[in-house]
């Protein structure tokens, strides 16, 4: 592991929501764990169906933790009054793997930018108070490679690691993928290693 760098994040533990009502108009919050963009896909979609006739749907997610794969929308409102704050609340509570949204309907009275970007904040911050906040262990993908007959070093290994079987191949070659912690990447290498007899490989891509 990368001196420095944590193998835990912080993430929501499931979908929350909560309502904020300002000036007439009401700010529906609404907070999502999600494992990809695809997941945000969907869920802004079946946010925007339940609420087909509200105004606007302002959102912001995240996922992994390098600060590339995050985005945020005003969906017509004014530049940065929407999208911005409820990011803002993700990166101050320090989530990620979250998408966070707000359905507003528009209550007659216009709120200018600096209300807007205060309803926003307050909607996302009132889903959020709603839901709980859990800490997850980051791992990295590992696939162990056999032969057949160096089966019972490999699943010996895996099991002396208290790790789980995602995917397996028992052919003339074979192979075992792992989820392994972050931090004990780098023992785990050197345990297979140390085998003679096995082989790892790191950053595959299933085909």
């Amino acid at each position: 592991m990368i001196p420095g760098m944590e193998d835990t994040y912080r993430t929501l533990e499931g979908p929350c929501e909560g309502l904020w009502k300002v000036k007439g108009s009401k700010h529906f919050g609404y907070g999502f764990p999600i494992e990809t963009e695809a997941d945000v896909s969907h869920l802004l979609q079946t946010l925007r169906k339940e609420h087909h006739s509200a105004r606007h749907v302002a959102y912001a997610w995240r996922l992994g933790h390098d600060d590339i794969h995050q985005r945020w929308s005003d969906d017509g409102e004014p530049s940065n009054s929407a999208g911005p704050p409820i990011f803002g609340v993700i990166r101050a509570h320090d989530l990620t793997h979250v998408l966070f949204a707000v359905v507003r309907y528009f209550g007659g009275t216009k709120l200018g930018v600096g209300g807007l970007i205060q309803a926003y904040r307050d909607a996302t911050v009132e889903a959020l108070n709603q839901g709980n906040i859990v800490t997850r262990i980051r791992t990295e993908p590992c696939r162990i490679l056999f032969s057949y007959e160096h089966m019972g070093t490999a699943m010996g290994l895996i099991k002396t690691w208290g790790l789980e079987p995602l995917h397996s191949v028992f052919e003339l070659s074979c192979s075992v993928e792992v989820q392994v912690r972050l931090s004990e990447v780098t023992r785990f290498i050197q345990a297979v290693e140390e085998t003679r007899c096995l082989e790892i490989q790191l950053g595959f891509t299933r085909s």
